[in-house]
């Protein structure tokens, strides 16, 4: 694994942590390649059952490496090929579906600044924990860019079509206190606070019920897209899924005989 990932699973936790701290973790070809690979091992390994993104030093992921992307403008052959933007099909698209898609809850431990692609990243995750000192930027308009890395299609969903559209047009800081405000950040803590709070977030979803959580995640999204009767058919398709799951039964024998559950993912 490069080491501009570094990936650790502890007790059903895989914590996966951006690792280019003297760049702020912008994201050049190597963290991108890295990054969608370890979230596609993540997602297949059955042990995992929760999944920390975070990032090392004072940055949670400024977006691009516009050191190596100037490369490729300046290049006549990739011009000429059309080919200066493909890291949004090979890479950027990926991330964010394995993000999103990921059959278990994802937590963002939002360290430091979120800017371009590294927002959209938070955005994609199911919760995000934003230390005190942190921000928000969508930043694309002002490199003269559109949205990638689906912010397009999340920070609506999160704070609605009005305020998304401003913060795209108008690309600024958001500080913590004002993204919570927003709907951006589920949780504010103190800097020093944010590894410790974060990963017991992400802990307790580890420990929680595994199939129920993808059913949910999957609901939300089929939900986004679809009517009420298409949604209530996908409603119970899911519960269905869950409630065939062994957790479930668990969970309501314990119930029965007020005891806490103890899930085991399956």
């Amino acid at each position: 694994m490069a080491d501009t990932v570094l990936y650790d699973v502890t007790e059903g936790l895989a914590t996966i942590t951006l690792n280019r701290p003297d760049a702020m973790n912008a994201l050049n070809t190597e963290l991108k390649v890295a990054l969608r690979d370890t979230l596609r091992q993540a997602a297949d390994d059955p042990a995992v059952r929760a999944v920390l993104l975070t990032g090392s030093g004072r940055a949670f992921c400024v977006g691009q490496d516009l050191k190596e992307h100037i490369e490729r403008l300046h290049d006549d052959a990739v011009r000429a090929s059309g080919a200066t933007m493909d890291t949004v099909k090979e890479h950027y698209n990926p991330i964010v579906a394995a993000i999103a898609g990921m059959p278990k809850p994802v937590v963002a431990g939002v360290n430091g600044v979120a800017a371009g692609a590294g927002a959209g990243f938070a955005f994609a995750a199911d919760y995000r924990v934003v230390a005190d000192t942190a921000s928000f930027n969508t930043s694309f308009a002002g490199v003269a860019l559109s949205a990638d890395s689906g912010v397009s299609w999340t920070l609506p969903r999160l704070i609605g079509h009005g305020r998304a559209a401003e913060l795209m047009l108008f690309p600024r800081s958001v500080k913590a206190e004002e993204a919570a405000g927003l709907g951006i950040a589920n949780t504010v803590v103190p800097a020093a606070e944010l590894a410790a709070e974060a990963t017991k977030i992400a802990r307790r979803l580890a420990e929680g019920p595994t199939v129920a959580y993808a059913a949910i995640k999957e609901s939300l999204a089929y939900a986004a897209g679809h009517g009420l009767l298409d949604t209530l058919a996908k409603e119970d398709e899911l519960q269905a899924r869950a409630g065939a799951s062994e957790d479930h039964r668990i969970a309501v024998d314990a119930f029965v005989k007020k005891e806490k559950p103890t899930f085991l993912g399956r």
